[in-house]
């Protein structure tokens, strides 16, 4: 061992040296450390918005254990009709006509090939084949008007000399083109989402091509006639405690002063009668607070996300309750699950707890009497009532332990084993579950409400499909006029009522009107007609008469 000798200060500065690099080294090591979680928390976002973007639904993602080789749930039920069960037949048309035809066979088929003497028929041998046939058919409804010319011996004054029959009536006056054409328009546009060149195309291809002017033009002019029927909607909804809300984006591509952009958004609202929509520049709380303006009950729910604009909302208006949705919040958990590694096991045990929660509530359901309030329901009521009030609370407990029992130890080392994007992600999930809560539990306590609000998702699905189909809207007045089909025609599938007899009805009227809304909408408001006139309209249109095709000269 050899020793060396250095003065005192080289020592001193030795020792400086070295706990400045052992600084260096420890502070390096934290850059590295937090570089790392950096890194791990962005591959979990890219990994979510790839799986969104890219992947299958999450629900179907097989989970982490499964890959491991343990134990598998048992497998569900396939979808669909069953072995071994008895199925429903064929289906029963009783609404179609019949057109009785007669087969034959061929002149030289009636006789014996070898002896030609002919066969014989016999009506009891004779067979039956069914064929349901779709036939559509453009043709020009020509009106001969007769007139008729006053009597020689006639001298009475004010008798006109002539007299012919009126015209045909016009949803639009003036127009060459008859109700059905309009419901054909309509319906395709604004209820089965067809873009409207993809219509005009159809059309031409029956042999009736029109031009997208036309049918631009008279879109605007029958816009009028349903504005009253909208009124009479929303009257009819504003009465009601009950909402189902939820918005999407929409285009309108007509530039307004003030908006920046051609993105606007379709608001919904579902009540139990009525599902009205709401084309609206902007995504404000202003929209919904407009729409329960009209409000009439002193205290309503409103079943949602956890947009901030309906929290808005149920702050600045007396007697709005939020109900929020658990699917939200099982969607939570399955992109935690899916995009942090270390989150998948926490994820799917969280999603399968929600799944609980369901199921007792469908058992409560199962036994809950609406007439009755909630203290006076049956025990089998009951008993499943306090089921589902323990699962939460169990929920409420656990959540309230990892995100303020956590802290950490004397060593500086946390409790939590996950790392600290892991446990960041886990904890804002939570934070959110607590800071819901109360809006997540309120179908507790008024068993009438969904725990989820599918009912908007469901009903703002057609209006989705369209957009995507035809990207939205040319101009302000399209816009407004599809959230009044919208409105119009998803109500009537509430009350089961066939769409294409209801308009060709309703146009009907408007055109004997002589292009005007009717003054009394009784007839065609489904909460107003009788029953009978509601089974009517929820039959098919009956199939008009089609004159015999003759030349168009």
């Amino acid at each position: 061992m050899q020793q060396i000798t250095i003065t005192k200060q080289e020592y001193i500065e030795l020792r400086h040296q070295a706990s400045y690099w052992k600084s260096q080294h420890a502070q390096a090591k934290e850059r590295i450390k937090a570089l790392e979680e950096e890194i791990d928390f962005k591959e979990a976002k890219i990994k979510d918005l790839t799986q969104r973007l890219f992947g299958k639904k999450s629900e179907k993602n097989p989970s982490k254990g499964s890959e491991k080789g343990e134990s598998k749930p048992a497998p569900k039920r396939k979808r669909g009709q069953q072995p071994g069960c008895r199925g429903h037949g064929r289906t029963q048309r009783p609404d179609l006509p019949v057109v009785h035809e007669v087969a034959d066979l061929q002149e030289a088929h009636k006789y014996c090939a070898h002896c030609g003497l002919p066969y014989l028929p016999n009506e009891s041998l004779d067979e039956q084949s069914t064929l349901h046939e779709v036939q559509v058919r453009a043709y020009v409804r020509r009106v001969r008007r007769k007139s008729y010319t006053r009597h020689s011996g006639c001298t009475c004054e004010g008798s006109p000399a002539i007299k012919t029959a009126a015209v045909p009536p016009k949803v639009i006056p003036g127009g060459g083109y008859a109700v059905s054409f309009w419901v054909e328009i309509l319906l395709g546009k604004y209820l089965y989402g067809q873009p409207t060149h993809r219509g005009l195309q159809n059309l031409r291809d029956l042999g009736m091509p029109v031009s997208a002017g036309t049918v631009t033009d008279g879109l605007k002019r029958l816009a009028v006639l349903f504005e009253p029927l909208l009124d009479a909607l929303y009257r009819r909804q504003m009465g009601e405690r009950l909402f189902h809300n939820d918005e999407t984006r929409w285009e309108v591509f007509e530039p307004i002063e003030g908006k920046v952009g051609s993105r606007w958004y379709l608001w919904v609202t579902r009540s139990q009668s009525v599902i009205f929509y709401r084309m609206d520049p902007s995504r404000s709380a202003a929209v919904p607070g407009a729409h329960f303006a009209g409000i009439t009950a002193e205290r309503i729910i409103i079943v949602c996300d956890r947009y901030s604009a309906y929290k808005k909302l149920a702050r600045e208006g007396d007697g709005i309750w939020l109900a929020f949705c658990w699917a939200h919040v099982r969607r939570d958990f399955l992109e935690a699950a899916r995009a942090f590694a270390p989150l998948e096991d926490w994820g799917v045990h969280w999603k399968e707890r929600i799944g609980e929660l369901y199921h007792h509530n469908k058992l409560r359901l199962a036994h809950w009497n609406p007439q009755r309030p909630l203290g006076q329901q049956s025990e089998a009521f009951m008993q499943a009532h306090h089921r589902l009030e323990h699962k939460l609370q169990a929920l409420h407990e656990e959540a309230s332990t990892v995100v303020h029992g956590q802290s950490d130890d004397t060593e500086g080392q946390p409790v939590n084993p996950l790392p600290k994007s892991a446990r960041t992600k886990q904890k804002k999930i939570l934070n959110s579950l607590l800071a819901h809560w109360p809006g997540l539990t309120l179908f507790v306590d008024h068993p009438e409400v969904p725990m989820d609000n599918n009912h908007a998702e469901q009903a703002i699905r057609g209006p989705v499909s369209g957009r995507k189909n035809y990207y939205g809207s040319g101009s302000c007045w399209s816009a407004t006029l599809a959230a009044m089909m919208f409105s119009i025609l998803q109500s009537l599938g509430l009350w089961h009522i066939n769409p294409r007899h209801w308009l060709s009805s309703y146009l009907q009227a408007c055109a004997e009107r002589g292009g005007q809304a009717p003054q009394d909408l009784s007839a065609f408001l489904p909460w107003s007609m009788d029953e009978s006139r509601r089974r009517q309209l929820s039959a098919p249109t009956p199939p008009p008469e089609l004159p015999p095709v003759q030349d168009s000269s």
